[in-house]
């Protein structure tokens, strides 16, 4: 026979079930942002999407992009870390991160090098041209994070220090890499840099990306937007 303090009990143990359950969540947790998706496209669709606006160098300096850190703190800076990742033959990593031995293969001018040395770790977008296209308005974190990215696979690359030397701080309608088979891929990862980082492009750059485009048929630009 259930007894009147027996229902009662019972009545209880149901009431407090949904509190049990809930009290396994904190009450001040909410659900993680979902990833940035990558984004694949023509290179001609990808072109019209760069904002166009005119090109500002006021107050440029380098050191207004801190480059080369040490982001993950295992002795090896961003330099390092890029040449470690695009080696064809893997050097082999010393103390302090120096580098002995290893083949690189050099995009701008088809060149196979053997000596660290001889590679410049280029901004696919140079520092001077991402200020003038509206990373002047960024903070400094952000700022480094850009001269930094080790998250997209061309926004830096190891290539020959003539060529890099000789790029300097110019856009594609100023300089191309001396390869000319290299001219696809090289705007493509220009575009996509650009658009990774919400950059601007001048009148004369967004010509020559959009006449290139249509002599690149078939070539795509992938890229994920940085926040």
């Amino acid at each position: 026979m259930i007894t009147p303090l027996l229902r009662a009990a019972a009545a209880a143990a149901l009431t407090m079930l949904p509190l049990t359950a809930l009290s396994t969540v904190p009450a001040h947790a909410t659900a993680a942002p979902a990833p940035r998706a990558a984004v694949t496209m023509p290179l001609g669709q990808a072109i019209a999407l760069l904002p166009r606006a005119a090109e500002s160098r006021d107050g440029y300096t380098r050191s207004s992009f801190k480059h080369w850190v040490d982001a993950d703190r295992d002795g090896c800076n961003t330099r390092a870390e890029v040449l470690i990742n695009e080696a064809i033959e893997p050097p082999t990593v010393g103390a302090r991160c120096a580098l002995t031995g290893g083949v690189w293969w050099s995009m701008y001018d088809e060149q196979q090098v053997t000596a660290a040395s001889a590679l410049d770790v280029d901004h696919m977008v140079p520092l001077a041209e991402a200020w003038d296209s509206g990373a002047s308005g960024w903070t400094a974190a952000r700022r480094q994070a850009y001269a930094n990215d080790l998250d997209a696979e061309r926004s830096l690359i190891a290539v020959t220090a003539k060529t890099n030397r000789s790029k300097a701080d110019q856009d594609p309608a100023q300089w191309m890499p001396p390869a000319a088979a290299q001219h696809c891929a090289y705007l493509t990862d220009w575009t996509a840099t650009k658009l990774r980082w919400a950059l601007t492009v001048d009148d004369a750059e967004r010509q020559v990306l959009a006449t290139a485009a249509a002599r690149c048929p078939g070539a795509t630009v992938a890229y994920e937007p940085v926040p």
